[in-house]
């Protein structure tokens, strides 16, 4: 269990935070579904209000949609967006982007070398 603690920020960020972090890593993806309102006040030692700020956060940023009674899914591109959202999986996603194209260029090198005979 996850108890939110003063931190500077408002509860609902800090667990909007949590559960932005956890979509990124893909723990909901099997389910495609968030916890219940129940479930998140259980885990992070909030009200449901907290709860209820925290989803609707997560609907602003596109990252799920809400269903009166149903819960809260993902969108088909959370994950992706979760990541994108954290500067330190967009850092990490550049890394692999700039590595990928380090190659490329290493090969058009080597095939432009070829091509000239060199």
């Amino acid at each position: 269990m996850q108890m939110v603690e003063w931190a500077g920020k408002f509860a609902y960020q800090q667990v909007a935070d949590d559960l932005r972090r956890r979509i990124a890593d893909d723990e909901f993806a099997a389910a495609g579904k968030l916890p219940s309102l129940a479930q998140i006040q259980k885990q992070y030692g909030v009200t449901v209000t907290v709860a209820r700020a925290a989803i609707r956060q997560l609907t602003t940023d596109g990252l799920v949609v809400s269903h009166q009674g149903k819960g809260a899914f993902l969108t088909q591109d959370a994950t992706q967006a979760a990541r994108l959202s954290d500067p330190s999986g967009a850092v990490i996603d550049l890394r692999e982007e700039v590595e990928s194209l380090r190659a490329e260029v290493v090969e058009l090198r080597e095939r432009i070398s070829t091509l000239e005979g060199n």
